[in-house]
């Protein structure tokens, strides 16, 4: 019966070829989007799954309390020290502190060799609490001397080839002399750890003092805390009795700390601390997938439906020679399920086509691979039961239903073959998730663009910014600059800590203003830089001066926002007051005000700031230069910085692609739903197009008796038109609360926002009534322009 059933199957969609075309072509874009977010979602899922005793690894947060709450993936230096001697909850606690691109030289026969990598100063807790092992499968990290150091085998093969690393030497930073004792396996590329050379912690010693100190003054946000917790631990009594650091080794710091202990598979979904991505994404997306198929399947049953009319006679002979409803039903099923079978395959193949496409879009590396396990077949098997179930259930129930009388004498209305009632609501289902899709791209292109093009406060575009090695002398830097200036393409050039923005080398402390007692409430973000800073950024100076560059720091420069944390209105009146940065690092008078400029991404809210003079601070330089001799100006830059750092790698970037790559993820984001939501609309318009073309068929002898009354081609396109045109209008209404509500949502993530205009509902209206119209106005004119007496020859 069953081989019956699919022999008759395919000759009933070999005999409408046209039809089978859209509902296959349909279900494989649906299909094909369906498995790339699955691909998608399952890589981030897979976070860090496959340690050990993945359950009990958390890593120590600290919530910073002042004015606002920052939230930080790092703790004071001293705390994890404390917690393993204080309290008996965690099995193994252990440090690790992060340093990306980090300059390896090697002596290779006399010959130098340098390369950047990412690095971890680690204890040797660490590799027994993740399941990061050698390559003879152990987890027993011999690095717990100083200078040693662990790197894994991609990285052994880049610093040595095809030599044994173990006991070979490198320099690292141009400081210490490193020996490798041990070589890991290559991490997986879902793990929260980048890193592809660990050093012991002790040699942090030689790199930054505070970080391998046990003081509790502050907070390195590369500094993390791990901890094994023993098993059956209440983690909620744990961070209440952990207040009590605060007390005890703060006191007097209005910066109160909350630790906070995060789950391992808690930490790549949380924005609050860097997250790889936002578990709500991951919802939206996989929601995305789910309508997409919706989209198809609703294709399928009302070009299904509306076929129905015209196999009724089929449906009416085969009852009367006996068959029962039950084997109509899985007569159409097997339908159903050869088209869901073939256009499954052909998605399979579409996802293959374009995931090198998906991956450069959201830089993955997911492969072929990612397609051979056991998950995956579940899906794809889960999947193609729901496509079958929902596509074909109801159609298969409406032919079972028929009445063969009725059949026989082609008397059955719309209303016996599932009616006109519901194929118009399955078709603004169809429109209600295009406009949905259009009004988030709108939203989020709109948002971005906002970002990137506002304007920030200071000026971003044509400024390079290099790397300065942390032991340059002040003449030495002196002189480069001054080598660097002599190019007619450098405009300007300041030697400092941080650009103005860009969320870039952050670093906020403490302040006492005015010679209050008490340090304020909130922290200030110290923006250290020469002479040149204001003039190189294009800041604006609302009131006072620029500060002199003198042996020591006396002279400071705020922003508009630290005049109105300390509650003054006129810049004015700040002038002359004095301030104490971080405990006494830089004291001062303040000589100017500069107005507010985004220091970091239009997420946070804009921070008081300081600018000084601090020669300790300075790591970058920020070069203005002309665009239109871009090329020269950067060999010369090259040459000269070159000349001045030989021992060095000569690397830069330009501010305004700093700028962008804050946005990295939003804009990821507007790709997934922008491609999406046309695959949407293109699906959508397959199916409209399948219905206008039974429509046509079912309204030509009526088209034909307007033609002969008189009635206008403009007539009786706008009798085809009509219907859907009223239908988008339905959607448009229903999806319009939807759309503002979600995007609502999505724009409080941002301080500094877009507003929900109106006209982005009317638009994506509007593009889903002219794409529709586009997409029908070809039949429609079609059955206009026929000659009438064929119409009514033909009926």
């Amino acid at each position: 019966m069953f081989k019956n059933n699919l022999k008759i199957a395919w000759r009933n969609l070999v005999k409408r070829k046209g039809f089978s075309f859209i509902n296959i072509l349909g279900l494989t874009m649906g299909f094909g989007c369906s498995i790339l977010i699955f691909l998608f979602v399952q890589f981030h899922l897979q976070f860090d799954n496959f340690h050990q005793n993945a359950d009990r690894i958390y890593r120590v947060n600290t919530e910073e309390h002042r004015d606002l709450i920052d939230y930080e993936a790092a703790v004071p230096p001293g705390f994890a020290n404390a917690f393993k001697q204080d309290y008996d909850y965690a099995e193994i606690v252990a440090k690790s502190a992060d340093r990306n691109n980090w300059l390896i030289t090697l002596d290779e026969n006399g010959v130098k060799k340098q390369l950047k990598a990412d690095i971890a100063f680690t204890e040797t807790g660490f590799f027994k609490i993740f399941n990061y092992p050698l390559m003879d499968g152990s987890n027993a990290a011999p690095i717990s001397e100083p200078n040693t150091a662990l790197v894994t085998e991609q990285m052994a093969k880049k610093m040595f080839g095809e030599a044994n690393p173990i006991n070979k030497t490198f320099v690292l930073e141009n400081n210490q002399t490193i020996k490798v004792t041990g070589v890991l396996k290559d991490l997986p590329k879902t793990t929260l750890t980048k890193a592809q050379v660990f050093l012991s912690f002790d040699t942090l010693k030689s790199y930054d003092e505070f970080m391998s100190s046990e003081s509790w003054g502050g907070i390195n946000s590369s500094l993390h805390c791990y901890a094994l917790m023993r098993p059956n631990q209440n983690i909620a009594q744990i961070e209440q009795q952990l207040q009590g650091y605060v007390k005890k080794f703060r006191p007097n710091s209005k910066n109160v700390h909350h630790y906070k202990l995060q789950a391992l598979k808690d930490i790549h979904f949380d924005d609050r601390y860097s997250g790889g991505i936002d578990a709500k994404s991951l919802w939206i997306f996989s929601f995305i997938g789910l309508f997409i198929l919706v989209v198809a399947s609703i294709n399928f049953i009302n070009i299904s439906t509306a076929q129905s009319v015209n196999r009724s006679k089929e449906v009416g002979v085969r009852k009367v020679l006996g068959s029962y409803k039950r084997e109509l039903f899985w007569q159409f099923m097997a339908e159903t399920f050869i088209v869901s079978v073939l256009a499954l395959v052909l998605g399979i193949a579409l996802c293959l086509l374009v995931l090198p496409s998906f991956n450069t879009v959201f830089d993955l590396e997911l492969s072929f691979k990612e397609l051979l396990n056991v998950k995956f077949l579940g899906f794809v098997v889960l999947l193609l039961a729901l496509v079958t179930l929902l596509a074909g259930s109801y159609p298969g129930v409406l032919l079972a239903r028929i009445a063969p009388v009725l059949a026989l004498k082609r008397k059955l209305s719309h209303n016996d073959t599932g009616g006109y009632l519901t194929r118009k609501t399955l078709v603004v289902t169809q429109f209600v998730i295009s406009i949905v899709l259009i009004i988030g791209s709108i939203v989020v292109g709109k948002q971005l663009k906002y970002a990137i093009k506002s304007d920030l406060g200071f000026a971003k575009d044509g400024i390079v910014m290099v790397e300065i090695p942390d032991q340059i002398e002040a003449p030495q830097l002196q002189g480069l600059k001054e080598r660097i200036m002599q190019n007619s393409g450098v405009e300007n050039l300041t030697a400092c800590f941080a650009s103005p923005g860009a969320g870039d080398n952050n670093w906020g402390t403490s302040v006492k203003f005015n010679n209050r007692p008490e340090p304020e409430e909130f922290n200030i973000q110290v923006k250290g830089g020469d002479k040149n800073y204001l003039d190189a950024f294009d800041l604006n100076l609302v009131a006072g001066r620029n500060f002199f560059e003198k042996d020591s720091v006396d002279e400071m420069i705020v922003n508009e926002e630290f005049m109105r944390k300390v509650g003054i209105s006129n810049p004015n009146d700040l002038l002359g007051k004095q301030i104490n940065v971080s405990s006494g690092f830089a004291k001062g008078k303040i000589v100017g005000v500069v107005a507010d400029f985004h220091d970091g991404d239009f997420h946070e809210k804009i921070s008081p700031i300081f600018i000084a003079p601090e020669p300790r601070l300075y790591n970058e330089l920020a070069i203005k230069i002309n665009m239109a001799s871009a090329k020269n100006t950067l060999q010369h830059i090259e040459n000269e910085w070159s000349a001045a750092f030989p021992d060095y790698v000569f690397e830069y970037d330009f501010l305004d692609d700093r700028v962008a790559e804050l946005y990295q993820t939003e804009q990821r984001f507007l790709s997934l739903i922008g491609i999406f939501s046309g695959l949407a609309i293109f699906i959508g318009c397959l199916g409209i197009y399948g219905l206008i073309l039974f429509f046509v068929v079912q309204k030509t002898k009526e088209i034909g008796i307007r033609k002969v009354l008189g009635a206008g081609v403009t007539n009786l396109v706008g009798l085809v038109m009509q219907d859907f045109l009223k239908l988008i209008l339905i959607a448009g209404i229903i999806a319009t609360p939807i759309a503002w509500y979600f995007m609502n949502q999505w724009l409080e993530n941002f301080e500094y926002r877009t507003p929900l205009n109106w006209w982005i509902f009317v638009l994506a209206v509007a593009i889903i009534m002219a794409i529709t119209l586009l997409t029908i106005s070809y039949q429609a004119i079609k059955a206009a322009i026929a000659n009438p007496v064929k119409s009514l020859r033909i009926e």
